[in-house]
């Protein structure tokens, strides 16, 4: 069986690097008809069904910080503003705004390697506006990859964060074990062990170390699945599969994680289907498609 990518490790959109160097690409874009801009704010954007909303520079008459995309298929320039647009709690706001989380395994190949890029973009248009050594604002550059502080001169560049995600298996392979969030009881919700890769970790002594923390397991024959950028902050996703030594250990730390439970494959499919007795990872998140995986790979 072919393994499908994560969702959004997709992308057939061109970042094209080489541009960037121009100080006046934005300026200069945002004055060609042809260029199409993509509003976001948070994980955000607007969409028309399962296509984003991708409007000419003129449309946004919001006060907003602009960066460069990239190329689309067509060749035309594609660029984020980040806004400030009407918000709602569902994630799908009444005029049209919808969630990278909740759309974006729905997305074009295109389209979802855009709208990652611009969320994440975005995001740190936001949250890194000042020097990190000095404290001095550090005014923006590069077409929005790159800043530059305005006091001591240090350049900084757009902040990813690796963290490991692993689906969990018995010796048998017969049952994947998926652990419970305390964020997600009231939604019966179960997901894979994951977490940040901490100062001189390796990615397999990071998996072995969360899988034993959160789930009091010990695991072995690490393979390594693959990744995709998940601007929950600002993560890169990396994710793999494991095989528990032991079955019988497997508990909750109790703070972090309040339930883990072993699930047949009968199970996780009736479960991925909406019909099983949990609530599992939408399908943009990586965490779906390690899942999916396991549930498939004897088919």
């Amino acid at each position: 069986m072919r393994l499908q990518p994560p969702a959004l490790a997709r992308s057939a959109f061109d970042t094209s690097p080489d541009e960037r160097a121009d100080d006046g690409l934005v300026a200069r874009l945002l004055a060609d008809p042809t260029t199409r801009v993509l509003r976001v704010n948070g994980d955000r954007a607007p969409a028309v069904g399962t296509r984003l909303l991708w409007e000419a520079p003129d449309a946004v008459t919001d006060a907003a910080e602009w960066g460069f995309l990239g190329r689309a298929g067509d060749g035309s320039a594609r660029l984020v503003a980040a806004v400030e647009p009407p918000r709602s709690s569902d994630g799908r706001d009444d005029d049209g705004w919808v969630s990278l989380r909740m759309v974006g395994g729905d997305l074009s190949d295109e389209d979802a390697g855009a709208l990652v890029t611009a969320v994440s973009l975005a995001r740190w248009f936001t949250d890194f506006g000042f020097c990190p050594r000095c404290g001095s604002p550090a005014p923006l550059r590069a077409a929005g990859w790159s800043r530059l502080c305005s006091g001591c001169g240090r350049q900084q560049f757009p902040r990813t964060d690796p963290a490991v995600i692993v689906a969990v298996r018995d010796a048998a392979n017969e049952r994947l074990l998926l652990g419970q969030n305390a964020a997600w009881a009231a939604q019966n919700r179960f997901s894979t062990f994951a977490g940040f890769v901490e100062a001189g970790e390796s990615l397999e002594t990071a998996v072995r170390r969360e899988v034993a923390e959160e789930a009091g397991v010990v695991v072995d024959e690490l393979s390594y699945r693959g990744s995709q950028a998940w601007p929950y902050p600002r993560s890169l996703m990396l994710g793999f599969h494991a095989v528990a030594e032991d079955a019988v250990p497997a508990r909750p730390d109790g703070e972090e994680i309040t339930e883990v439970r072993w699930f047949t494959r009968a199970e996780i499919a009736s479960s991925l289907a909406g019909t099983g007795p949990v609530a599992l990872p939408g399908s943009a998140s990586i965490a779906h498609r390690l899942i999916t995986d396991w549930c498939e790979e004897d088919e």
